[in-house]
């Protein structure tokens, strides 16, 4: 083995040492290292490693500092059963997670694979808001433009000109499959390409259960997630403000240029029954909003982003409800607990 190893392979597998209170080996020598402060693995921070030479040129390791540790702001653990757990038989996974505590406070299912349908839009946004930025000029693609009769679309056509923010819009409200693709090109060059950046963002999230083929989520047996990664997905979302303002908002009025520069006007409406009305939630309990997501394969999805009685953030997901009634009965029943 030669001493010019990559060195930030070998931070890693330092770290990885370190996290188990291991004596470290460095530089091609047989002198050994060990670390002043180790990874307290149920601590809240990690020290920062680096390689550094020492007087004889073995590689010793310098404590820069701390840094949160991966899973600092999650929710982690398995929920102990609740006497008071409401009827899950018409769902097929569900998971309240309880932000300000980290806790998992309900979960059915919550590792299971299961088709997202257009709660996949979550990540879409995500990994948009990531990497373009929201003032960005997006024009449709005809193969944008064209999809499925019987696809969810808010009514693009080949040459209108949107920015991204206004886009973002049409995803989270309308669930426009056409909004998905035209951001995917824009981002990546092409929808399958943009998939592939959503899986590796997703397994930076630390998401080990899910995989993408596109950026709307109809439906494909390679297409899939589970009700913890998709809590990761949304919970990574959350952290850019626009993203909690566009789910929160009930009814929009796009105003963008057609391919002839002419102005069009669009109303795009919230899927999420909480905010348009149709469902109601528990008394005290105020929705921020979420994402829907309906396929035959998939059944009725709601990923949810709410307050309880005491103010506090939770995020609530159900997937693969036999119908609309019974999806959002049974997410009323989780902001409960």
């Amino acid at each position: 083995m030669k001493c010019t190893d990559n060195l930030s392979g070998m931070t890693k597998r330092i770290a990885a040492l370190a996290a188990a209170g291991i004596l470290l080996f460095s530089g091609c020598g047989t002198k050994a290292y060990e670390l002043e402060h180790p990874y307290d693995v149920y601590g809240t921070s990690i020290h920062s490693i680096q390689p550094n030479a020492g007087e004889d040129g073995a590689q010793g390791i310098s404590v820069l500092g701390e840094i949160p540790y991966f899973a600092q702001d999650l929710c982690v653990g398995e929920p102990a059963p609740l006497a008071n757990s409401p009827d899950a038989s018409a769902v097929e996974a569900a998971g309240v997670f309880h932000l300000e505590e980290g806790t998992i406070t309900y979960a059915k299912n919550m590792y299971q694979k299961m088709y997202p349908a257009s709660t996949t839009k979550i990540l879409t946004a995500y990994t948009a808001l990531k990497h373009a930025d929201l003032d960005d000029t997006v024009t449709v693609s005809a193969q944008a433009a064209s999809q499925a009769g019987d696809s969810s679309v808010c009514g693009l056509h080949t040459g209108d000109q949107l920015s991204l923010r206004t886009l973002l819009y049409g995803l989270l409200l309308e669930s426009g499959n056409d909004a998905a693709d035209a951001i995917a090109e824009h981002v990546s060059g092409s929808a399958e390409n943009f998939a592939a950046l959503m899986n590796e963002e997703a397994a930076a999230l630390g998401a080990t259960h899910s995989q993408f083929t596109n950026p709307h989520g109809l439906h494909d047996e390679n297409h899939y997630t589970c009700v913890y990664d998709l809590y990761l997905f949304f919970h990574a979302a959350l952290q850019y403000e626009a993203f909690e303002t566009i789910i929160h908002t009930s009814k929009y009025t796009a105003v963008y240029k057609d391919a002839s520069g002419a102005s069009v006007t669009r109303d795009w409406e919230t899927t999420d029954q909480f905010l348009t009305g149709e469902a109601q939630a528990p008394e005290g309990v105020s929705i921020v909003g979420g994402k829907t997501g309906t396929t035959n394969a998939a059944g009725y999805c709601l990923a949810l982003y709410s307050s309880n009685a005491d103010k506090q953030p939770l995020i609530s997901i159900v997937l693969k409800a036999d119908n609309s009634e019974h999806l959002y009965q049974f997410m009323a029943e989780l902001l409960k607990l």
